[in-house]
């Protein structure tokens, strides 16, 4: 069930690894920056935003990826290349890590990735992403090809099948198209559309590892935040706080413990309760895996070394 006969691609983006078998790398958490209502954006218009505010949120997201060995990608956020560019500066000034960018409009996404060509960062890129919406993916595929883009997220979703089997249909089709762009790296997004759906995201990944090996997760936060505003927020208030930070913590370790490899997590701010509920769902299934197999992970980055060292060494016979 942990293990698949399919050989299991892991690559390499920027100083992060993503992909594997389940239980064997840690998972990426991919939490956004910039977001709307982030209260780091003073003003989108006047390019804005509080330098010191965004550098404590990234700076406590380092801090989580050591203490869990779980590694992060920042999806920023804009909604023009402009804006895009002075986030971009920002960050690669702040920190080390790789990054995404966020922009759901073809051409302002184009005019950062462009930027991110002239500045050589494309091996800290993570373009996000090709969809089965784009209206054209093979020119988009040639363009971001022609500026050096090397690791790319693609969307799959089939409006008329939205069970798992469209979303591999889907996949089968946005590989063919994205051939041309021979890319290092493809991770797959298997499109939560509300927060049940994550589920059928969760064995669409099974099948995405089955068939291709291929890294496949999810934007669980997209489920969790509709819920929080359809349900919460305007009907049911009386849930309060700390019920949504237990579904959003729970439903997003369940998108890593079945099958999921990446999550799309949502804001920074959540990153507190979000790295320690995918850490615990993540050890869990290497113990799985170690149940199945009879080999641990040799991963000593994973979170079941991080944080459950002596429960380890019970398992190796060396307690």
């Amino acid at each position: 069930m942990f293990t698949f006969d399919t050989e299991q691609k892991v690559f390499s983006i920027g100083n992060v690894k993503v992909g594997g078998q389940p239980g064997e790398n840690p998972p990426l958490i991919i939490p956004s920056l910039f977001q709307k209502g982030d209260p780091c954006v003073e003003s989108r218009r006047e390019r804005k935003f509080n330098k010191v505010l965004a550098t404590e949120q990234i700076k406590r997201l380092e801090e989580l990826t050591e203490l869990t060995g779980m590694p992060a990608i920042v999806a920023m956020v804009a909604n023009s290349g402009d804006e895009m560019k002075g986030y971009i500066d920002f960050f690669v000034a702040a920190t080390n890590m790789p990054f995404a960018i966020d922009m759901w409009n073809l051409e302002p996404r184009l005019d950062a990735t462009r930027y991110v060509s002239e500045l050589g960062l494309q091996d800290k890129l993570l373009y996000n992403s090709v969809t089965v919406w784009s209206p054209d993916v093979p020119a988009e595929v040639e363009q971001i090809k022609e500026l050096g883009i090397k690791h790319v997220v693609t969307v799959v979703m089939d409006m008329a099948n939205q069970l798992p089997s469209g979303r591999i249909s889907a996949l089968d089709d946005m590989l063919e198209k994205m051939k041309p762009g021979n890319f290092e790296s493809i991770i797959v997004d298997t499109s939560v559309m509300n927060l049940p759906s994550t589920g059928i995201c969760a064995l669409s990944n099974r099948l995405v590892k089955e068939k291709y090996g291929l890294p496949a997760g999810a934007a669980s936060a997209n489920g969790t935040y509709m819920w929080q505003k359809a349900v919460w927020k305007e009907n049911l208030a009386g849930w309060g706080e700390k019920a949504f930070i237990g579904l959003d913590a729970g439903t997003q370790a369940a998108t890593i413990a079945l099958w999921g490899d990446f999550i799309f997590s949502g804001p920074m701010w959540g990153n507190d309760h979000i790295f320690p509920a995918v850490a615990a769902a993540h050890a869990m299934v290497s113990t799985m895996r170690y149940a199945e197999t009879g080999a641990l992970t040799a991963n000593e980055s994973a979170p079941v070394y991080k944080l459950f060292p002596d429960f380890v060494k019970t398992l190796k016979g060396e307690a």
